[in-house]
């Protein structure tokens, strides 16, 4: 590697001098400039998957607050850029080669839209179909919902109280055929959904209105889209593809739950609970999700603040 590659890639993060020579580099030869830019839009979309992993876990510990979670973001900045740096995910080499096509085939790149030209195709690409999973600490990982930010998805305004009035009457009736309180299925639908952040979406970018990650089967009738997830094998994380259900409203989804959960006698042992902790053990125990410690994160959820706060407001 050259010297002047290490330098770069050591780098913090907030060095404001990093975009001004990416910019002058791409304005003297856009080709050669073109590998650098390629890595830091895989930074940022690996600190998008870090964000939505942690969007998915609410923070409620003693020391959480907005100085911590601050220090936080920049941490999680710093590993994506590094992670970036190493050249061992290949999402850079992919970006490179697409980015690369386009400059060949004459695409413009002047100094002045330069990089927001690189973004806006990169963005593009996401939305036709996105190969980037995104964990999410469930059975499934399906790929970023359009540019994977936390904009509106599905009809989510990207806080958790406007998710929960969305869905609320929804899950009140699905609870009530399952015996359990509403609030659970919320937790369970935030979970897998990343608060209706990261919802699958079909090939045309509208909404699958699929939050909890149920899988097409053999018996499902209905419409399906396939989605790349990560199923955990004896704990081990496996990238695959699976189709899962697409439904017409969240209504009908929340319906095709509470029948999956009435309906299967595996998960007999979820049907009544009134306990959020045993409500994700059995859930978790019948073979829901494969991730070892889904169980742990929807408990959180149940028991979390960032519920409670949006049930209340």
């Amino acid at each position: 590697m050259k010297a002047e590659d290490v330098s770069a890639n050591n780098r913090f993060v907030l060095d404001s001098k990093v975009a001004a020579d990416l910019r002058a580099k791409l304005k003297q030869d856009p080709q050669s400039g073109l590998k650098e830019a390629a890595q830091q839009f895989e930074g940022m979309l690996l600190q998008m998957m870090l964000k939505s992993m942690r969007d998915a876990t609410p923070q409620d510990g003693l020391m959480d607050s907005d100085q911590t979670r601050f220090f936080t973001s920049i941490m999680d900045q710093q590993l994506a850029q590094d992670l970036s740096a190493q050249g061992k995910l290949g999402f850079a080499k992919l970006i490179e080669q697409q980015l690369g096509r386009n400059l060949s085939s004459g695409t413009s790149f002047s100094p002045g839209n330069s990089l927001d030209a690189l973004q806006q195709s990169l963005i593009q690409q996401q939305s036709s179909k996105s190969a980037v999973p995104v964990i999410r600490g469930s059975r499934r990982v399906s790929g970023v919902s359009a540019d994977g930010s936390e904009s509106e998805i599905g009809g989510a305004s990207g806080t958790a109280s406007d998710f929960v009035n969305r869905i609320w009457p929804h899950a009140v009736e699905a609870a009530n055929a399952i015996g359990v309180p509403p609030q659970f299925l919320v937790a369970h639908s935030a979970l897998e959904s990343a608060w209706g952040k990261s919802e699958i979406r079909k090939a045309d970018g509208s909404p699958s209105y699929n939050l909890f990650g149920v899988k097409a089967g053999r018996s499902w009738q209905g419409p399906s889209v396939e989605v790349q997830t990560t199923e955990y094998v004896d704990g081990v994380a496996q990238v695959c593809s699976e189709k899962f259900r697409v439904y017409g409203s969240y209504d009908e989804a929340f319906s095709d739950y509470a029948s999956l959960l009435r309906n299967n006698s595996r998960y007999s042992g979820v049907l009544g609970q009134q306990d959020g902790a045993q409500f994700a053990r059995s859930l978790q125990q019948s073979g829901y999700a494969t991730d070892p410690t889904y169980a742990d994160k929807l408990s959180r959820i149940i028991n979390g603040t960032t519920l409670r706060q949006a049930l209340a407001g």
